[in-house]
């Protein structure tokens, strides 16, 4: 093999690879275990001693400039690689940066705050009862009678089989009510209490979610009437609203009140003309309310005559429907940040 002209055929060679990988191939061939240079330096024992230190110079030094030329070589291949990948990934500083959002609090959340504040204004203090209810707390001691349509099972999530001699039958609670009884159970009159909290029902469209939220209110104190519940649940309107509008109440039924009465709210859409969101009526239904039952009363050894109470309750979805104009109360469970983005309040600021 004559050294330089070896040298300089295989360098030229190199110089003409075009990647990473043409140049590792032609490595291998050059200095790999196979390759003809290898196999020379593997031979050198068979020569002559004096031959074989003039030869093994050589091949040496034909060895190390490959090694050399290949590293360059290769240095080069990379840098231009990694400037070719630089250059496809680069950003124009120029062109404006992508749209960032700062978090919302939901709506619904928004709302129970809301809430929670106006009745606190009026008085009330927050109170709890257990998702997981009692069928006794979720309905008997609410005066629901055993035939009642809201126990049947197309209705409430019933969490194990319904036996007559097991009073411990367990649902989700189908309404916030079951604070009222604990409530009387826990505190001596007068007082007023707040309960906010999620229920759950079988139900699904437009209008309904099998889990929803609900916001409950009672107010056991001597010499109260239907009058103090009507003038508290105005102003409680008042300050959710944040405006006063007309309201009217209309009679109605609930086992645990009696009277009973549902309250409107003039249709803020159309201010009472008459429109598809009220239903051509001007009149939209916001909250059910009521003296508190005798039955419910004596829960907590109360006589009705001696404390009298009102209680009241309002789906904390629905007020936040209307006081954030949405129409559709699967919009507020279903987490499309665009939609989330217009309502509610911005999060304070950490400290």
């Amino acid at each position: 093999m004559d050294i330089t002209t070896a040298l300089a055929d295989i360098q030229a060679r190199i110089n003409k690879s075009s990647s990473l990988k043409d140049l590792e191939d032609m490595r291998i061939q050059y200095l790999g275990q196979n390759s003809e240079l290898t196999k020379s330096l593997q031979s050198l024992g068979k020569l002559a001693p004096e031959e074989r230190r003039v030869k093994g110079a050589e091949l040496n030094q034909l060895k190390m400039d490959l090694q050399i030329t290949f590293a360059a070589m290769k240095a080069g291949l990379e840098a231009a690689e990694l400037n070719a990948q630089l250059a496809s990934q680069a950003i124009d500083v120029t062109l404006p940066a992508d749209p960032t959002y700062q978090g919302r609090i939901h709506p619904v959340t928004a709302a129970m705050e809301d809430i929670a504040a106006a009745l606190k204004t009026l008085g009330f203090v927050h109170a709890y009862g257990p998702e997981v209810e009692s069928d006794d707390y979720n309905f008997t001691k609410l005066n629901l009678p055993p035939h009642h349509p809201a126990r049947q099972d197309q209705d409430t999530f019933y969490l194990n089989p319904f036996n007559a001699e097991d009073r411990a039958r367990y649902v989700l609670r189908t309404q916030t009510s079951n604070v009222q009884i604990r409530a009387l159970e826990a505190y001596k009159p007068p007082f007023r209490v707040m309960g906010i909290g999620r229920v759950y029902r079988r139900d699904y469209d437009l209008t309904h979610t099998p889990q929803f939220h609900q916001v409950e209110g009672m107010m056991v104190e001597s010499g109260t009437t239907f009058a103090h519940m009507r003038g508290v649940l105005d102003e409680f309107l008042r300050l959710f609203f944040g405006k006063s509008f007309k309201t009217r109440m209309r009679p109605h039924y609930f086992p645990f009140t009696e009277p009973s009465g549902e309250i409107d709210m003039e249709c803020q859409a159309c201010k009472g003309a008459g429109c598809r969101i009220c239903k051509n009526s001007g009149w939209l239904e916001v909250l059910g309310c009521g003296m508190v039952h005798r039955n419910v009363l004596a829960v907590g050894g109360l006589n009705p005559v001696e404390n009298p109470g009102f209680a009241f309750g309002a789906g904390v979805d629905r007020l936040a429907m209307l006081k954030y104009g949405i129409t559709d109360l699967r919009l507020l469970f279903e987490s499309h940040g665009a939609f989330l983005q217009q309502f509610g309040k911005a999060p304070v600021a950490a400290v």
